[in-house]
């Protein structure tokens, strides 16, 4: 099995392997593998497939919409919802974000090293910057959203009840949401606005909280 240059570069320059030695892959298909490094150099290299270890672990199909803020916290959400369970991460424009541009291939790479210094199997889809007006013009209203509603400070709305399947959780800008944002999202009938308890968290907090609420409440932490 080939390896790109950065793959390469991270077995033999960061994790300083020599050839021979023994490694734990995969692919997001087919569970965690033993394999051999064969070779590794600056512009590539080679490693061999032993055997399954470990089965393929899935997530649960929850979503995780995002502002992006500062980038060490961006990066700080992005391995955190890596590890919390998310399928699939949509990084969102909203009127009062701050970050016009993402890095979508660091941001990628920051997932992979989540996964794997966990033991994950998967790496969740992240998509490039887009605006909410525009995913919301086109949102399947079979995926619910929880809505992490910052003015809603201590009036914490029970999950309790609420149905399991395909969710999103939406977290806002460090600014929060404007007023029209706010008043459009009360309005769709698939959108649960929530509290996450009596004090504002800041955003990179917000969305370690959410999915760990939904984790407990509607996700793969009841089949455990």
């Amino acid at each position: 099995m080939p390896l790109d240059a950065a793959q390469a570069h991270y077995l033999s320059g960061v994790m300083r392997l020599r050839a021979g030695e023994a490694i734990t892959v995969f692919n997001g298909r087919d569970g965690a593998w033993s394999a051999r490094l064969d070779e590794a150099g600056k512009r590539g290299g080679i490693i061999t497939a032993l055997e399954q270890t470990g089965p393929q672990r899935d997530p649960p199909d929850l979503w995780l919409l995002f502002a992006p803020i500062k980038k060490a916290r961006t990066d700080f959400i992005v391995e955190k919802a890596t590890e919390m369970g998310a399928a699939r991460i949509l990084p969102v424009q909203t009127d009062h974000t701050n970050s016009e541009r993402i890095r979508q291939d660091r941001l990628h790479a920051h997932a992979v090293e989540a996964a794997e210094q966990c033991g994950g199997t998967f790496v969740p889809e992240l998509t490039d910057l887009a605006p909410l007006s525009r995913l919301l013009d086109g949102w399947d209203s079979a995926r619910r959203i929880l809505w992490a509603d910052e003015a809603r400070v201590g009036a914490a709305q029970a999950l309790a009840g609420l149905p399991r399947g395909p969710w999103a959780i939406l977290i806002g800008p460090e600014g929060g949401f404007s007023a029209a944002e706010r008043k459009r999202l009360s309005s769709l009938p698939f959108v649960t606005p929530v509290s996450l308890g009596p004090r504002i968290l800041r955003a990179d907090t917000a969305a370690v909280a959410a999915l760990a609420l939904w984790q407990a409440a509607l996700g793969d932490w009841l089949d455990a």
